[in-house]
């Protein structure tokens, strides 16, 4: 886990790419009956850059500080859980509200550009399940422990420095 902001923006740099990207291609292949093809790849591909910076702004305004305020206030004690559960606490947390909005933003893309406006709402919601069922296990069991090793192989604990050395 990430131990001070610079390891935390990074970490989260690399832990949402994981997310959008899988997300994208699941709900472009969700709206494609279940086709996962080259098609439902370019079409979440070009989608990618936008979704991306958005969660990327939710993740860090919102998400991650609600998640660890929940763990931290609710289901962890720090000092005395385990790194494993302050973990699982935190990347659970995140899913909530990640999920709620990015499937706003979805309903909200796919039909501005359809061109009824009245469509969003009801799609928003019926997409929250359907998005929290793919990205909870997604979160704990594929893209947090990638993104985690990936993070560790690239920057070994202690080599990312809080604060920059001044010479």
């Amino acid at each position: 886990m990430p131990t001070n902001k610079r390891e935390s923006l990074i970490f989260t740099i690399i832990m949402c790419f994981c997310m959008v990207l899988w997300m994208s291609v699941y709900n472009v292949a969700r709206v494609h009956d279940w086709t996962f093809n080259l098609q439902a790849l370019a079409d979440a591909w070009l989608g990618f850059p936008p979704a991306y910076i958005v969660a990327m702004l939710l993740d860090v305004l919102v998400a991650s500080r609600f998640a660890k305020w929940f763990a931290f206030r609710f289901l962890v004690v720090p000092g005395k859980s385990s790194k494993l559960a302050i973990t699982l606490a935190i990347s659970t947390m995140m899913v909530f509200p990640m999920v709620l909005f990015m499937s706003l933003y979805g309903a909200i893309e796919a039909f501005t550009h359809v061109g009824d406006p009245a469509m969003i709402l009801p799609a928003w919601i019926s997409n929250i399940p359907w998005n929290f069922a793919a990205a909870l296990p997604w979160n704990l069991l594929i893209a947090g422990p990638v993104a985690r090793y990936l993070f560790r192989r690239a920057f070994p604990e202690g080599t990312i420095l809080s604060k920059p050395l001044t010479a």
